[in-house]
């Protein structure tokens, strides 16, 4: 059987950390941001760490 290839939108969106645990960027930082206070800003810009249902899902997409 072939090998699975890696989900093209999925390897854009994640990174996987070293203690396997994946990350994302969250949503809200691409438009309307002059409304936005500095603080929601900042905190819209971090990365957050996907839940553990759905990370099963993303490794899966990703090939690990």
């Amino acid at each position: 059987m072939p090998k699975q290839k890696t989900h093209s939108g999925s390897k854009k969106r994640f990174k996987i950390t070293g203690t396997g645990k994946i990350k994302k960027q969250q949503a809200g930082m691409r438009h309307n941001l002059e409304v936005k206070a500095s603080k929601r800003k900042a905190r819209l810009n971090q990365d957050k760490v996907v839940s553990a249902p759905d990370a099963k899902v993303i490794k899966k997409l990703l090939g690990h």
